[in-house]
């Protein structure tokens, strides 16, 4: 057996998927992008929790895959030089 462990320990932890809210208006926005097909199945696979007069979007992937969306949001957070609404930052925050 002490030949089997050597060979685990070497091999790298799997990521653990986290669930995360997304805002309806961030999940919205993501999907009039191009997304990679993992991506878009994490958007899928999501179910939706009614918040008063929108939405928000639960999802669960590894953590790779929430910073791949949080990386195709730029414009929510007033990037580019642009100014953010409020609301607008607020979803990116979240």
């Amino acid at each position: 057996m002490p030949d089997h462990t050597a060979s685990e320990e070497d091999a790298p932890a799997p990521e653990l998927p986290v669930t995360l809210d997304m805002p309806g208006k961030v999940a919205d926005y993501l999907r009039t992008t191009g997304m990679e097909p993992a991506q878009r199945a994490v958007l899928d696979q999501g179910a939706t929790v009614r918040r008063g007069q929108g939405y928000t979007l639960r999802v669960s992937a590894v953590p790779v895959v929430h910073r791949q969306l949080l990386a195709r949001c730029p414009l929510l957070d007033g990037g580019q030089g642009l100014p953010a609404v409020p609301a607008q930052r607020k979803d990116r925050r979240e």
